[in-house]
Order: C-alpha cells, then sequence, then structure tokens
C-alpha cells in the first residue's frame, strides 16, 4: 500500500482554507441557522438520529457551533458566507487519527458509511483501505431495507427504503439504481440490526458522517462523524456524549481536494 506523507498543520490549514474546505465555505449563514431551528424540532433529515437528552435552546446551539465549528459569532450576521475553523477542523483529525490507531493496533473491528456519496465516499474508503492494511477489520454486511414509512412531508414518488450496499469497504444507502445523498437514520439502524442477527456484534469504532453517524452514536457505539456547519446534531451528540468525535468542514468539496486532508490523517 503506497505511504503518505503527512503534512504539517500549518500546511494542512492554508490548504484547507484555500480549497474552501475550512475557512469561507459554500454553506451560506441562512442555511445554518435554519437548520438550528429544525434539529431542534427534532425533524427527520435534520435529526441525524441524535435525540435531544437535555434542555437546549437555539442560543445554546449556536453558541455551541461557535465553539466546535467556527461559525460567526456575530448574531446581527443572518445572511451571507459563514465560516468553518481550520484549526478545529484539525483538532477533530488529531482525534480521530488517534482512534483509528488505537483501534488498528488493537486489531479491532472498524465500520465505514458516508450519507455524501459525491464528496466523503473516497475520503472514507481511503480510511476503509488503511484501516484494512494495518490490521483492522473493516466491518460490513450488505442488507435489504424497508423501513418502516414515517410521517414526514416526502414526495409520495420519493418513498424510503433501497438497501444498504458496501462500496470498498464503505456502506452507502442505495435506492433507485443510485446512492444518494442522505441525512437519514433508518439505513445504519438497519445495518445495525443486521449485525446482531447475524451474530457479528458491533464495531469497536464507527466512522461515518450525517445519520450514519448520529444513528451509531445513539446506539452507543464509539463514533467519529464528519459535519458541516449546516449540521448541528452531531455536534449537540458531541456535547450529550453521544458523539465522541465531530469533526467540523464542508462534507462536499470535489473529492481530489481531501487528498492532503487523508494524507495528514494516515500520514507518516
Amino acid at each position: 500500500m503506497e505511504t503518505r506523507t503527512r503534512p504539517s498543520r500549518d500546511q494542512l490549514a492554508a490548504h484547507l482554507d484555500a480549497t474552501g474546505i475550512t475557512g469561507r465555505v459554500a454553506t451560506p449563514r441562512e442555511n445554518n441557522l435554519e437548520h438550528i431551528g429544525r434539529f431542534l424540532r427534532q425533524e427527520r433529515q435534520f435529526d441525524f438520529g441524535i435525540p435531544l437528552t437535555r434542555e437546549w435552546s437555539e442560543e445554546s446551539v449556536f453558541d455551541l457551533m461557535v465553539e466546535r465549528v467556527g461559525i460567526s459569532g456575530d448574531r446581527s450576521f443572518v445572511e451571507g458566507v459563514d465560516t468553518i475553523s481550520a484549526q478545529m477542523c484539525i483538532d477533530g483529525l488529531d482525534r480521530l487519527r488517534t482512534a483509528l490507531h488505537e483501534v488498528t493496533e488493537a486489531a479491532g473491528r472498524i465500520l465505514f458509511a458516508t450519507g455524501h456519496p459525491a464528496g466523503l465516499l473516497p475520503v472514507h474508503q481511503a480510511m476503509a483501505r488503511w484501516a484494512a492494511a494495518n490490521g483492522a477489520e473493516v466491518v460490513g454486511v450488505d442488507v435489504t431495507t424497508s423501513p418502516a414509512p414515517v410521517a414526514v412531508d416526502l414526495p409520495a414518488e420519493a418513498p424510503l427504503g433501497g438497501d444498504v450496499r458496501r462500496m470498498d469497504g464503505v456502506h452507502v444507502w442505495h435506492q433507485h439504481g443510485g446512492v444518494p445523498h442522505t441525512h437519514y437514520a433508518e439505513p445504519m439502524q438497519t445495518l445495525l440490526a443486521r449485525l446482531g442477527d447475524d451474530g457479528l456484534g458491533g464495531p469497536d469504532l464507527v466512522v461515518a458522517d450525517h445519520g450514519w453517524a448520529g444513528a451509531a452514536g445513539s446506539a452507543g457505539l464509539r463514533t467519529a462523524g464528519f459535519a458541516d456547519c449546516n449540521d448541528p446534531a452531531l455536534f449537540v451528540g458531541e456535547a450529550q456524549g453521544q458523539i465522541e468525535i465531530a469533526i467540523p468542514l464542508d462534507d462536499n468539496v470535489l473529492p481530489q481536494h481531501y487528498e492532503l486532508l487523508l494524507d495528514y490523517l494516515l500520514g507518516v
């Protein structure tokens, strides 16, 4: 397996800001603020499978996103380009690197999954290959799933269902011949149920994003999740103790822009 050369923290920070993974990101401020409210209302696709276990207000979640993501703390700023801190992102990557090394060195079991196949799938695939090459068992099964219908505002022509598939060690949600972007928790819930039915047990670490990460953390599994600045669920989950590591970044830039991030995470 090709050895990656690890860049310095300063080199990575400059790259993250230059490519829009951090710094001034594509997610607008108004979207960030709207999603805080929708998460607190526990709307499907915005809750990521993270239940509220303590009292939160829009103000307290906003403060959390300033503290852990690096969005602007100016409450009068309600429209325009918001930010993610490169340093906070790298702090999260450092924690994820430690977790990956701990589990691989113990020959543990890691499950990878993504709801962002056009952006983060290659990132998770690279981590899965690295983990397998360094002694971990990359956990996975292919399952067929038809989650029970839930009363939400979904168009009738786009029901849930489909199935969970693995692509180079990483689980994705397949539906109607494609692998859609999804916030839903049901694919991970179905996958974990199948692991239990097959007697495989839970993994030692889950590395994921969106509802895949939220559902895993809420099930009591050690979980690391990538999350954008309009994804408050995973950061609240981290504050509540459901998610061990929430890593702030733009989760849907061109996949090649994440290569230096992978060098930092997996390199020597």
